[in-house]
């Protein structure tokens, strides 16, 4: 067995893939077309879809614009939707701060409100945040999973908001059979192709995905805020992806679906083994509408910097989704109006452990095992 074992496993997923990498890297350097070239918009030779093309035939969304990374996806998608400053966007705590920090940056107000049982966005709590500055709801599909969001989009029908999804963790999951991105009633869904996610680039990378007149928005603000060559609408921002990003994409999108299916075989076993051990006070929740791609396999529990430490001890590396949410940070005070009791206490006992999808049985077995026994043994570290 291989020790030790790393939370992510990048080098065994690039060996996976390594000849369709290399090769389309290489064809990046032999065209000398680094920016905006063949791979994202098919202008010259070399592959046989454009990276948009392939996202919007995986995906069934209606247009699609390739962006700089997810915090910039987030960033043009409100500004496509005219958000600005004196606005106010409902959103979740219990998520990377690049969801709000978008909305600060656009000069809007991040409203918080509390998450449910599923870690999402508390449906039945928004309206309740809503006023007369209320412009948009930006929820988290957290954890590779959607919230239940046809009621969501029945709060944004009613106020006549826009609605906006931060898909960062979960490109190729699902909400009732119609892959995140194309569900009819969102406007816009936000991708990270950070090297870490379901589909990652060799570096920062992301999309947006949804309203075509509203991804022509997008890529207006993507690139200098212009339509046309020296011709600018908007103050935009500099935010295109680079053509090995691209081409690195379009490799591995074609191995996306056996790597999901392949970590939901493993998160689903940590669920089976843990579901009945002291000390463990919840498993991940898995909802009835929506594929889960598990991004990240977490658990609540008793302990937990000292599991974390014992963990380390046994050569075994975890992290934390996340160790504090957003609203404790000095930036985002203001934007807590309603107690979120329920994030607060999630954030002091979660944890997530290794689930790469390459991550063997026997090293699985390892980490279960050791889990089990911290809390059966009553280890103190």
């Amino acid at each position: 067995m291989k020790l030790p074992i790393e939370f992510t496993d990048l080098q065994s997923q690039y060996q996976e893939c390594k000849h369709d990498i290399d090769q389309a890297i290489q064809e990046v350097l032999d065209t000398n077309n680094f920016i905006t070239g063949n791979a994202v918009f098919g202008t010259t030779t070399g592959y046989r879809d454009t990276l948009e093309q392939m996202i919007m035939d995986y995906i069934g969304c209606e247009s699609v614009a390739s962006c700089g990374s997810g915090t910039m996806a987030l960033i043009i998608a409100l500004k496509a939707c005219g958000i600005g400053p004196g606005d106010e966007v409902i959103v979740p705590s219990h998520t990377f701060v690049s969801t709000p920090e978008s909305i600060a940056v656009v000069g809007a107000s991040p409203v918080f409100v509390d998450i449910d049982d599923y870690y999402h966005i508390d449906i039945d709590k928004i309206e309740n945040a809503i006023t007369d500055k209320t412009k948009a709801i930006l929820f988290v599909d957290i954890y590779g999973q959607s919230p239940d969001i046809n009621k969501i989009i029945e709060i944004k029908n009613k106020h006549n908001l826009y609605l906006i999804e931060d898909a960062a963790q979960a490109f190729g999951s699902d909400y009732l059979g119609t892959k995140l991105g194309a569900v009819k009633g969102v406007d816009l869904a936000c991708v990270s192709f950070n090297p870490v996610k379901n589909l990652g680039a060799v570096g920062d990378a992301g999309c947006v995905m949804g309203r075509k007149d509203l991804i022509e928005e997008c890529k207006m603000y993507r690139d200098h805020g212009r339509r046309v060559r020296f011709e600018y609408e908007k103050i935009g921002y500099n935010t295109r992806i680079d053509n090995i990003q691209a081409a690195v994409l379009c490799a591995k999108l074609p191995y996306l679906d056996k790597w999901m299916n392949k970590k939901q075989e493993i998160c689903r076993k940590y669920n089976d083994a843990f579901k009945d051990v002291q000390g463990i006070i919840k498993t991940l929740p898995e909802v009835p509408w929506s594929k889960m791609t598990f991004y990240v396999y977490n658990i609540q529990v008793e302990r937990r910097d000292e599991l974390m430490q014992w963990l380390k001890d046994q050569q075994i590396y975890t992290n934390i989704h996340f160790r504090h949410p957003c609203h404790v940070f000095e930036p985002y005070h203001n934007g807590v109006r309603h107690p979120l009791p329920i994030t607060e206490q999630v954030s002091k006992h979660i944890v997530s452990l290794p689930s790469s999808q390459h991550l063997d049985t026997d090293q699985q077995d390892y980490i279960i095992q050791k889990v089990k026994e911290f809390y059966h043994n009553e280890i103190r570290v």
